[in-house]
């Protein structure tokens, strides 16, 4: 077995936590994973897992180890998928990663647009909250980050950016009496970033709110036109909801937010995410404007 495939049976066991969620992961046996993350730990000549009652669990160095194989995982498709894009920008491939409000209202306009004008790149997406988006740029899994501000610290060219305006919603009944220090506030799930803003502003209102925690932004949406609360969204995100009045929008000091999107790449960018970004700034209708 090579290293690669033992890196990539160690780093889906890390994400699964345990060797029967990795195997079916990979679809290969429970024996291989096994085989495979004992080989590398002999290879690197650390314990890299320790036993957890019946179960593993990484070690310190495991940990540590684990986050080095993610970004050397993630450089090799990059690098491959570079190769073929720089001999053919228009067959190359381009991995996309986006928070999830940006995955559910921007997205779909962006690749249809893109893949109208360029039919054969491939695009692959992954939509998740911003607190395991950036690390996926972080370690060169996805190409392009669609999210908001990325953290100081990240190695990355903001590459456009479009206005995003959060407003706190809620239904025509709710408002009529609404009080933003004894609403029940509803909250999207952890690592979102709409959540740590919506969590600061809590944090300046007189008393303790009560709270009910979603798991998802369809969820928080659902639950506030059902009547169980208000919350924080992108305006945007329920125009049409507020244009019927299934929703309004409630006054909250600090609020609206202005917390724009941006379209975030690596440094040293494929030539097949170069022409992803060109679109994106070249097709007015999507709002986009160079970072």
């Amino acid at each position: 077995m090579t290293t690669t495939a033992r890196l990539r049976a160690f780093v889906a066991l890390a994400e699964a936590g345990s060797v029967r969620g990795a195997a079916a992961a990979l679809v290969v046996t429970e024996s291989t994973v096994s085989a495979a993350v004992r080989a590398l730990g002999d290879e690197v000549g650390v314990a890299l897992l320790e036993r957890e009652g019946r179960g593993i669990r990484l070690t310190a160095a495991g940990r540590r180890y684990a986050d080095y194989a993610r970004r050397i995982l993630g450089l090799l498709d990059e690098a491959g998928a570079a190769a073929r894009g720089e001999a053919d920008p228009e067959r190359g491939h381009v991995r996309l990663g986006a928070v999830t409000t940006a995955g559910e209202h921007l997205l779909p306009a962006l690749l249809a647009s893109f893949r109208a004008r360029h039919p054969e790149v491939t695009l692959g997406v992954e939509v998740a909250p911003s607190a395991a988006v950036w690390p996926m740029l972080r370690h060169h899994e996805v190409d392009v980050v669609v999210a908001g501000s990325p953290p100081a610290d990240l190695d990355a060219r903001v590459r456009a950016r479009r206005e995003n305006t959060l407003v706190v919603v809620g239904t025509p009944a709710t408002a009529a009496a609404f009080d933003p220090a004894t609403a029940t506030w509803l909250l999207r799930e952890a690592g979102s970033g709409i959540r740590a803003t919506l969590t600061a502003l809590l944090a300046d209102l007189p008393g303790d709110p009560p709270r009910l925690v979603l798991g998802s932004h369809g969820a928080t949406i659902a639950a506030a036109r059902a009547g169980l609360g208000v919350t924080l969204v992108a305006r945007e995100g329920v125009d049409r909801l507020l244009a019927d009045g299934a929703l309004v929008e409630l006054p909250v000091p600090g609020v609206p937010v202005s917390r724009p999107w941006h379209v975030v790449t690596h440094p040293d960018a494929t030539a097949s995410t170069e022409l992803l970004v060109r679109h994106l700034l070249a097709d007015a209708s999507l709002g986009w404007r160079r970072g």
